[in-house]
């Protein structure tokens, strides 16, 4: 399949065009590729080691949810250049999506983990220059901040940190993968009982406390490997092609 026609595709069906984000150039295809595609590799992040695991698995297209390109022009030499060679030596594409996969209705991460956790009746929240990028939703019955912690753990695969601010019963929850708890007010704003997200900076235990809301961290790269892996076998699914997913956790 042809690069250029799977690029066209991926940037209708996330909306790239336009999405605000955290710095240009960030979103769509970073680096071109100089053979057809038949097989694509997910990854959370273009690190080199990533990078390294996708060139070596023979993949032709590498989809990512943190890309190389955050701000504006650098010098490519030190860790630029060590992730550009290999791409650049083997012919491999880069395709990067960050907040239009954060908040796609269908492949998002905010959305996914939304659905693993088992709420339902889902609406979207959080805004960013305009753009809302997380998703609450509603459990049928109420459950302990406990239980919510556990369906978290289940569905990341890893441990949880709950700062416990909410009431006894939760039943409204939001999600905001990765490091959304910038939005812990705008959650407790809207009548939730709890937000769930990736990391907190320090200050969110006050702020959690003081506004009367749960917030459960589950990892940033935790919650955010949903998005990658259903955007790859969507894409997959679409031009007849392998996929598979490059697991580097970082741990936080």
């Amino acid at each position: 399949m042809k690069l250029e026609s799977i690029v066209e595709y991926l940037d209708a069906y996330l909306t790239i065009e336009g999405h605000p984000d955290y710095g240009p150039a960030h979103n769509g295809l970073q680096v071109a590729g100089d053979r057809d595609v038949r097989s694509v590799a997910a990854a959370v992040d273009a690190s080199v080691a990533s990078i390294e695991a996708v060139v070596g698995s023979g993949a032709d297209l590498m989809v990512v949810h943190h890309g190389i390109f955050w701000g504006g022009s650098a010098p490519i030499t030190g860790p630029l250049y060590r992730r550009l060679r290999p791409l650049l030596q083997h012919g491999v594409a880069l395709y990067s999506a960050h907040l239009p996969l954060d908040a796609h209705a269908e492949v998002g991460n905010c959305a996914l983990l939304a659905d693993a956790l088992g709420l339902t009746g889902r609406a979207s929240f959080a805004g960013y220059k305009g753009v809302e990028v997380g998703w609450w939703g509603t459990f049928p019955e109420p459950r302990s901040v406990d239980a919510l912690s556990s369906a978290l753990a289940d569905a990341v695969g890893g441990s949880v940190h709950v700062i416990p601010g909410g009431p006894k019963q939760v039943r409204r929850v939001g999600v905001v993968t990765g490091g959304g708890a910038s939005f812990l007010r705008e959650a407790a704003e809207l009548g939730l009982d709890a937000l769930v997200t990736g990391e907190a900076p320090h200050h969110a235990y006050i702020d959690a406390m003081e506004a009367g809301i749960h917030v459960l961290l589950g990892g940033h790269y935790a919650t955010e490997t949903f998005g990658v892996k259903a955007l790859a076998a969507h894409v997959a699914e679409r031009f007849d092609l392998e996929w598979h997913f490059i697991d580097q956790p970082s741990g936080l």
